[in-house]
């Protein structure tokens, strides 16, 4: 008998992914939910890799609840509709995944195969899932809102600075993060380097933050040819993947 993907926790996370969170809120739960659950996960428990990536999204979706509740972006309902679109691809992910089915994304699939080791360490393993999220999900996530609003991608509109904010959001939460990625020695290492660490790593979710709106402005052009879309969707997918597997490498080590 094939032992379930998810090990004694598989019929708590399947029934978690059965339905997708309609609102922020209930983005937050769940991902509140699946991180007490993956943390429970053998043989890794508390080091499991996807809990590591998990933990990190979480904590960047509650800052982004938070910045609704506050009134900090101009168009709360784009950004709530997007939070929401993001996390779907996030839980079909792993939904293909528990199934085991062919559909699950390159990008994604290299970081759940560790789940059963080797181990992989903690940042890198973070950076990884922020890889396949950012890198694939976020574009097509952002046709697919853009769409449902009846709005499409234009720089400098509301919509638009709303999504720069986010790396704003990023920017205040990198620190505190990537430190609780690093052991006590890594951390000695990181008070000499000051805040350059800090600073180069919201350089690169800036960037690629960047790059994934360019890439939804293709795929918005191309939204209604089939053909042309699923060639997007394979080229992310491969590229995404791609620096997936070299994060995971023991190159990607040096992150940690």
């Amino acid at each position: 008998m094939t032992e379930p993907v998810w090990g004694p926790v598989h019929q708590d996370i399947v029934g978690l992914l059965a339905d997708h969170p309609a609102d922020v809120p209930a983005v937050v739960d769940h991902l509140t939910k699946l991180q007490d659950m993956l943390v429970r996960l053998p043989p890794l428990e508390a080091s499991c890799p996807l809990a590591d990536f998990n933990k990190l999204y979480l904590t960047i979706t509650t800052s982004v609840l938070d910045g609704l509740y506050d009134d900090r972006f101009a168009d709360p309902a784009f950004l709530a509709r997007l939070d929401v679109e993001f996390a779907a691809r996030y839980f079909d992910a792993l939904r293909f995944w528990t199934e085991s089915s062919p559909s699950t994304p390159k990008a994604w699939a290299c970081l759940f195969e560790r789940m059963r080791g080797p181990d992989a360490r903690p940042l890198p393993s973070a950076a990884a899932g922020v890889n396949a999220h950012i890198n694939f999900d976020l574009p097509f996530a952002l046709v697919t809102t853009l769409e449902s609003l009846e709005s499409e991608p234009v720089d400098e509109s509301d919509q638009h600075r709303d999504y720069l904010e986010i790396n704003k959001i990023f920017a205040e939460r990198i620190p505190e993060l990537r430190r609780g990625y690093l052991d006590h020695w890594q951390l000695m290492i990181d008070m000499v380097n000051g805040d350059i660490d800090d600073w180069y790593q919201g350089e690169l979710v800036e960037y690629t933050r960047n790059v994934a709106w360019r890439n939804a402005q293709k795929i918005w052009r191309c939204r209604h040819d089939p053909e042309a879309r699923e060639c997007e969707r394979t080229r992310l997918d491969d590229n995404a993947a791609l620096l997936g597997r070299l994060l995971l490498s023991p190159l990607g080590a040096f992150l940690q």
